[in-house]
C-alpha cells in the first residue's frame, strides 16, 4: 500500500530502546510502544505511597506470602509494555518473574496513585494492559477525594471488575492478601 507524501509512521518503542532513556530522575514508562513521562510525584502522593508500602510490607511479610515493591521498578509486561506502578505484589507462586534487573511479568496486586498528570493513563491504557497481562488486583487511590477503587480482573474477559470503593476512614479488605485490612485514614495521615 503507497503511503501519501508527508504520512507519518508511527514509531514502536520497545524494551531495548527503554534501556538507552536517561537516567536524569524523570519517570520513563512504554504504553504500547510510546513512551510516556512523567514528573516527580508531589509530597502527599508520596505521603499515601510510604504508608501504604509499610503497611502492605508488614503484612505480606507477617504472612509469608511474598514481595512488595514499589517504584521506582521497571515491570516488563511485554517488548512494548514496560511500567514503574507505584507499588506492587508479587506473590511466592509467581516470584520465578522477579529477577536482578526488574520483574518479567505481571504482578498479582498493582496499586496507582492517581496524580493531575496520570489519571486519565491509570484509568484507561494502564488499567486495560495490567488487565491484558494478567494482573490480578487493581488499587486505584485518589488523594484529593480520599478514596480506593478496587478492581479485580475477569480472566475470561480480559478486563477488571470493579469490586468496591472505599472512602476516607472506611476498612478496605482485599481478596489476594488474606486477612489485610487497612483502615484508609492510616493512608492520608
Amino acid at each position: 500500500m503507497a503511503r501519501a507524501v508527508g504520512e507519518l509512521q508511527r514509531i514502536v518503542l520497545t524494551y531495548e530502546d527503554y534501556l538507552r532513556l536517561p537516567n536524569d530522575g524523570k519517570r520513563y514508562e512504554i504504553l504500547e510502544g510510546e513512551i510516556v513521562v512523567s514528573p516527580s510525584p508531589v509530597t502527599k502522593h508520596q505521603r499515601i505511597s510510604r504508608n501504604l508500602l509499610a503497611i502492605l510490607h508488614h503484612h505480606v511479610a507477617q504472612h509469608k506470602l511474598g514481595e512488595v515493591f514499589s517504584a521506582p521498578t521497571d515491570v516488563v509486561l511485554s517488548r512494548t509494555n514496560v511500567v514503574q506502578p507505584d507499588l506492587f505484589f508479587v506473590s511466592h507462586a509467581r516470584q520465578k518473574i522477579i529477577t536482578e534487573k526488574n520483574i518479567q511479568g505481571a504482578p498479582d496486586l498493582v496499586v496507582e496513585i492517581l496524580s493531575d498528570t496520570s489519571e486519565e493513563q491509570d484509568r484507561v491504557a494502564k488499567k486495560q494492559i495490567y488487565a491484558r497481562h494478567g494482573v490480578k488486583e487493581y488499587w486505584l487511590i485518589d488523594p484529593d477525594r480520599e478514596t480506593l477503587e478496587v478492581y479485580k480482573l475477569d480472566a475470561k474477559a480480559r478486563a477488571f471488575k470493579h469490586v468496591a470503593t472505599y472512602q476516607s476512614d472506611e476498612t478496605v479488605r482485599s481478596t489476594l492478601l488474606p486477612n489485610l485490612e487497612i483502615t484508609l485514614a492510616e493512608l492520608w495521615e
